[in-house]
């Protein structure tokens, strides 16, 4: 006479997963698209995603919402999650990409700085985001993994070389295991 209880699966369980995103895009301060990158097929064509980042600017930018965008500067930043994704990873990783841009960019989060050291940028959001997957929220880590720290003269090809050459390294070893 004890508690049997219940026979079947609860439906709306979810098990446990990795945090996720589905895109970030950082657009101008008329909505066009300075940089994105998508991490599923919900928008397959850069035309549906073009359209997508100017209804969601056009909507946020009459916001003050700090949970969709860092705004009044140049240029605006956005992560896009699915809507049962936990809000505070969302929120950690555009925080975290904000201030490692703003690291990188010397405190100069624009749209010129950013066209300039677009390559930089994209080497910041792999070290956060890989495949959508969220892989750092914290931005001291980011940049020490960049290496951006170490030389003033910003990203320069040996930079990169390093970076590559480290992230093949780990590739190597982790398909050893």
């Amino acid at each position: 006479e004890g508690f049997a209880g219940p026979k079947t699966r609860n439906p709306q369980r979810r098990e446990p997963s990795l945090y996720t995103i589905k895109a970030v895009f950082i657009l101008d301060n008329d909505g066009r698209r300075l940089l994105a990158k998508y991490y599923d097929d919900t928008l397959p064509s850069t035309k549906e995603q073009m359209v997508f980042e100017k209804n969601v600017f056009n909507k946020t930018s009459r916001t003050d919402s700090e949970i969709a965008f860092f705004g009044g500067m140049t240029i605006v930043l956005y992560v896009v999650g699915s809507s049962h994704e936990n809000e505070l990873m969302l929120m950690a990783v555009l925080t975290c990409l904000f201030e490692s841009l703003n690291h990188m960019l010397r405190k100069n989060v624009e749209k010129r700085w950013l066209l300039e050291n677009t390559d930089g940028a994209f080497l910041v959001l792999d070290e956060i985001v890989d495949g959508g997957v969220i892989l750092e929220s914290d931005p001291q880590q980011v940049i020490q993994k960049v290496n951006f720290w170490a030389d003033d003269g910003g990203l320069t090809e040996q930079r990169v070389a390093q970076v590559l050459q480290s992230a093949k390294e780990q590739i190597r070893w982790s398909l050893l295991k």
